[in-house]
């Protein structure tokens, strides 16, 4: 199609691609001196975009990558809002609070409409909140008893996400690591209560493995933690990530009790872009009340209009996926959430039983936590998940291929996420590919074939 434009002389009546900005060398890293127009900055970069992967296709992510039409016009509409005016933008306010009140109720808070929470930009930020609550509360109790308040630290899996390294190294916590294997991949109450001391500010459980999608033994923790507590008076407060299971757990198994239905559990971080079903920007933190928040971590603003108090790392943030989390409540409802989760989980389920009669993978996933699958290669197949992992790219898919924990870290795996729109018809796909692939790979000479594994961090994952 020829078109003109008013903006560039050499456009008159030239095809879109016959533009000298687009058949000359745009400049990467600078300014351009002059300007373009629009439709063909946008071709631009709509062009190089074309070369990322197809989100449908990326296995290795538990971020939402479709929503509904309605919900999407909601994002657009909110798009030019700023939801940390609380003056100028009062019922988005109200809606960020509807929805931390749902979830605290979704949680078992004693009291969901006068719940403590706030939206973030993900669970990275609700983490690291969360992470400044335990220790402001731990350093001025210690401060009260004229203790000293120098070496905090905290006690979690080897499996937590990279945020949680983030938040000791940034406020000066020391980590206490407690192993797994490659037969025990999640925290073993036990061993953890054992790196408790007079200077933990808090133990960390995880509702949904980054490396398996495993729920850990949140129970186990909170009566180990109470029975610490008799016997020495350590009163140690225990945080679940529930950056993937939050949203998960409370509809596939509504009588786990992970959540504030135990007193030991002071605080909880969710992913709304995960399986709270939003596009990726928005996290939510919560504590059981507020005496779990101190004052002095709330920060109070007047230049925006009223007194607008926050407690937030981030400071502006767009409204829109606020918005749409809740949409996803309004239009969802239990009912709906409920329905979501358990087909998730029985296509999980199916593709699981796929990978079990395959000949080149072993299922090391259960079936009673995140909606995925983990496996790795079959013993004597002479190749890697590595290998598999390149190889897919072939087709497209991505799947991604790492290596478990520190101290399971011989073992390689591959992992796929179930998200919305993952049909067993895609299932099927999948698995003969892994099949397809399979066959090649054993077909080539080992000095083909052979992927090296990842090092680029040696303890976490980035998710």
């Amino acid at each position: 199609m020829f078109t003109h434009s008013a903006n560039d002389p050499d456009d008159t009546l030239a095809p879109t691609y016959g533009s000298r900005s687009l058949s000359e060398p745009v400049p990467k890293y600078r300014l351009p001196e002059g300007d373009m127009p629009a439709r063909l900055a946008y071709q631009l970069i709509h062009d190089e975009l074309a070369l990322d992967g197809n989100p449908a296709l990326n296995l290795a992510t538990f971020v939402t990558t479709w929503m509904e039409p309605e919900a999407e016009k909601l994002i657009n509409e909110t798009l030019n809002v700023n939801s940390i005016d609380q003056d100028e933008y009062p019922q988005t306010t109200e809606i960020q609070n509807r929805c931390v009140s749902i979830l605290a109720d979704l949680f078992h808070a004693d009291d969901a409409s006068h719940a403590m929470g706030t939206a973030t930009v993900g669970s990275s930020e609700a983490i690291h909140l969360a992470g400044l609550t335990m220790k402001w509360r731990w350093r001025k109790a210690r401060e009260a008893e004229g203790k000293p308040t120098d070496r905090p630290n905290l006690v979690m899996s080897e499996t937590v996400q990279v945020c949680w390294e983030k938040f000791v190294r940034y406020f000066d916590v020391e980590p206490r690591f407690v192993p797994i294997t490659a037969e025990r991949t999640v925290i073993d109450p036990a061993l953890a209560v054992e790196l408790v001391d007079e200077n933990t500010i808090g133990v960390v459980g995880i509702l949904g493995s980054t490396y398996t999608g495993e729920f850990e033994d949140i129970k186990g923790l909170s009566d180990a933690l109470d029975a610490l507590q008799e016997r020495t008076g350590l009163d140690v407060p225990l945080h679940v990530d529930g950056a993937s299971g939050a949203f998960v757990a409370p509809f596939t198994q509504p009588d786990l009790a992970w959540d504030f239905r135990l007193p030991r559990v002071k605080s909880i971080n969710a992913s709304g872009h995960k399986y709270g079903l939003v596009y990726p920007g928005v996290g939510w933190a919560l504590w059981r009340d507020k005496s779990q928040l101190p004052e002095e971590l709330i920060f109070h603003t007047n230049y925006l209009g009223g007194d607008q108090p926050t407690f937030d790392l981030n400071f502006s943030r767009g409204a829109g996926q606020i918005v749409a989390q809740y949409y996803n409540f309004l239009r969802m409802g239990r009912a709906g959430y409920t329905d979501v989760m358990t087909r998730l989980s029985a296509t999980a389920n199916y593709l699981s039983d796929l990978v079990e009669a395959s000949p080149y993978l072993e299922l090391m996933s259960t079936r009673d936590a995140l909606p995925l699958v983990c496996a790795k290669v079959a013993d004597g197949m002479g190749f890697t998940a590595y290998d598999i992992s390149a190889k897919m790219k072939e087709r497209g898919w991505i799947v991604p291929a790492y290596t478990l924990a520190k101290d399971a870290d011989d073992l390689a795996v591959i992992r796929v996420v179930v998200r919305e729109g993952m049909s067993r018809d895609m299932a099927d796909l999948l698995v003969a590919d892994f099949h397809r692939v399979g066959a090649e790979l054993g077909a080539l000479p080992p000095e083909i074939r052979s992927q090296k594994p990842h090092k680029a961090h040696k303890r976490g994952k980035i998710c």
